[in-house]
């Protein structure tokens, strides 16, 4: 239990932003444009800083019910596993991967940094794992402050 909840207390450092920078056709190869996003946000002071706050999903990778198969196809399916992590990484929707340790349930957790929970758990459920039984998905909202990172 304490290692979840250092695990997570970790994930309240991860650091996402709310805006996408993308080149544009321009004179100049280094001018950007700013295309905003419909993530819910929130702001609020403390102090003389303010904070502004994004709401994230954060996915439980739970022990699916299949656990059943043969060394050769679950080695296969955590290979699936990670590439449809990867693609996740590589199309921008997660913020964090990583496995739990010695969970009785959990096996790890995604933060989605996408705009709805809908999307989150949907993307969620492509895993090929989940397909196969082998992880269940639960999906939770959860608020942090757009630019803090893990240490």
């Amino acid at each position: 239990m304490n290692k979840i909840l250092l695990l997570l207390s970790s994930l309240l450092l991860v650091s996402c932003i709310n805006v996408k920078i993308q080149n544009t056709k321009t004179d100049s190869p280094k001018k950007k444009e700013v295309v905003k996003t419909n993530h819910e946000t929130f702001s609020y002071q403390e102090g003389d800083s303010t904070y502004v706050m994004q709401k994230y999903f954060l996915v439980l990778l739970k022990k699916g019910k299949n656990r059943n198969h043969s060394k050769e196809e679950a080695a296969e399916i955590q290979k699936q596993h990670m590439a449809h992590i990867s693609w996740l990484n590589k199309i921008g929707k997660i913020s964090i991967a990583g496995p739990s340790e010695n969970h009785e349930t959990v096996s790890g957790f995604l933060l989605f940094n996408t705009e709805t929970l809908k999307e989150a758990d949907s993307l969620a459920n492509l895993d090929p794992a989940v397909k196969a039984g082998r992880l269940e998905v639960e999906t939770l909202p959860w608020w942090a402050a757009k630019g803090s990172k893990l240490k």
